[in-house]
């Protein structure tokens, strides 16, 4: 009985870290400005020769 409690803690516990760890990994993302995606796209672009 109490080893079903121990898997359902850790599952569901893992389950939510996994979870608290990719919402925190999202939170810290920024987004590039409009200067960084043109240069960025200028790279990529003398990259493959575009």
């Amino acid at each position: 009985m109490i080893a079903d409690y121990l898997w359902l803690i850790a599952t569901g516990g893992g389950a939510l870290l996994l979870g608290l760890a990719l919402a925190y990994g999202m939170s810290k993302q920024r987004r590039l400005s409009r200067n960084e995606k043109n240069a960025r796209s200028a790279k990529v672009d003398e990259l493959y020769k575009r």
